[in-house]
């Protein structure tokens, strides 16, 4: 069985044992989280949501919080003296899919 779910304006497509890197979450290390917004469940019986599935929800453990690799924006315009630099590291969460109800 497998579910599509949204969060941090992304559209994930995950199943039970997954491991998965989504945008930073307000949870500390071990606690559990539950995704309610479930697009569509696919599987035996498939349910597809308009635009969500009523009662379904997807749990997930909470690995750890991270920040992932920098990278390096950088500005430049020729001949007018301008150039602007500054880096950037978007913060992550790793969650454990733990079941899917629906």
């Amino acid at each position: 069985m497998y579910a599509i779910i949204e969060t941090g304006g992304k559209q994930l497509r995950v199943e039970e044992g997954q491991e998965i890197y989504v945008e930073k979450l307000a949870a500390e290390a071990g606690d559990s989280v539950t995704f309610d917004k479930v697009l569509f469940v696919g599987g035996d019986d498939v349910k597809v949501g308009a635009p969500f599935v009523e009662g379904a929800t997807v749990t997930g453990k909470v690995e750890k919080q991270g920040r992932q690799k920098k990278i390096t924006v950088y500005k430049f315009k020729r001949r007018k003296n301008y150039s602007r630099k500054q880096g950037h590291r978007q913060p992550y969460t790793k969650v454990t899919i733990e079941k899917i109800n629906a």
